[in-house]
């Protein structure tokens, strides 16, 4: 479920590319300090986008400083620090962790188990310190197990499980904007569970594995093209909207960037290859 949160780099202005990679920083070395180096390899854009967000909203006192990382030693790169980067490092762990535990479930992919064991006590720790965000992660993967072996048709409970997860996630605290936070999350988590599926239609289609894109009563391509289309464009203007209503100033630019064009990034790239595959 990793990967379809990003920016598109092409419309942002370079001061905000700078800002942005400064989150992205600063989550790196948080992520380090949690669970060390090994955390590092978890790092990615999603949960860049849950700080950029929360910071937008709740404007918490933030240092930026600059740092020598070593996998890029020879320029000095600028971070930014504040509670929110600490909290989004630990969601990124709680869900990085369950997403290895899945894949194992999944294929008996031995290296996932492994990697997993490794994340356990971090993950432990994160469930103390976030137990409602740890129980709806645990009952998402609990209720998609239960999809997936009812071969589940409706897409909507399947999507929808992913919405619910994800919105206890983006709602960082249960105060007024718990509501709000919880929306926007939901939409965009059906989104990228809509989007996942896209993605991953014609290798499950091949391997005869579950994905209910795979029960959409269709007459051909087009219109299962045009109909995947709509529902994720519906999912991201409920997400759009929910995000217009919250007072957020800083950052807008960039959190607009990713909500009304990144997040299409992937769907992008998928039809690129699409027309490259029919041109064979």
């Amino acid at each position: 479920m990793f990967g379809y949160i990003n920016v598109n780099g092409s419309q942002l202005s370079e001061e905000n590319k700078a800002v942005y990679q400064s989150y992205y920083c600063g989550l790196c070395r948080r992520l380090k300090e949690f669970c060390g180096k090994k955390g590092q390899v978890l790092l990615n854009y999603d949960m860049t986008f849950l700080v950029v967000l929360l910071t937008g909203l709740y404007e918490p006192e933030t240092t930026c400083d600059e740092f020598t990382c070593m996998i890029h030693p020879m320029k000095k790169r600028t971070e930014r620090d504040n509670e929110i980067e600490e909290y989004a490092a630990q969601m990124n762990v709680l869900l990085a962790y369950f997403n290895l535990i899945d894949d194992w479930k999944d294929d008996r992919d031995y290296t996932k188990k492994t990697i997993a064991s490794l994340f356990e006590k971090d993950y432990l720790r994160v469930k103390e310190n976030y137990p409602r965000q740890t129980a709806a992660v645990e009952h998402y993967i609990e209720k998609l197990s239960e999809y997936e072996r009812e071969k589940q048709s409706n897409i909507d409970l399947a999507a929808g499980v992913t919405g619910e997860m994800l919105g206890e996630i983006f709602a960082w605290k249960q105060d007024e904007w718990y509501d709000e936070l919880k929306t926007l999350g939901f939409y965009l988590g059906k989104f990228t569970y809509l989007m996942d599926a896209y993605e991953d239609f014609g290798k499950d289609e091949k391997k005869d594995s579950y994905n209910p894109l795979r029960y959409l009563k269709v007459e051909d391509e087009k219109e299962f093209e045009t109909l995947c289309r709509l529902m994720m464009t519906s999912m991201m203007s409920e997400c759009a909207k929910s995000f217009e209503r919250l007072p957020i100033l800083l950052h807008a630019d960039i959190l607009r960037n990713i909500l009304y064009s990144g997040v299409w990034s992937k769907y992008e790239y998928i039809q690129l290859k699409k027309k490259k595959r029919k041109k064979t």
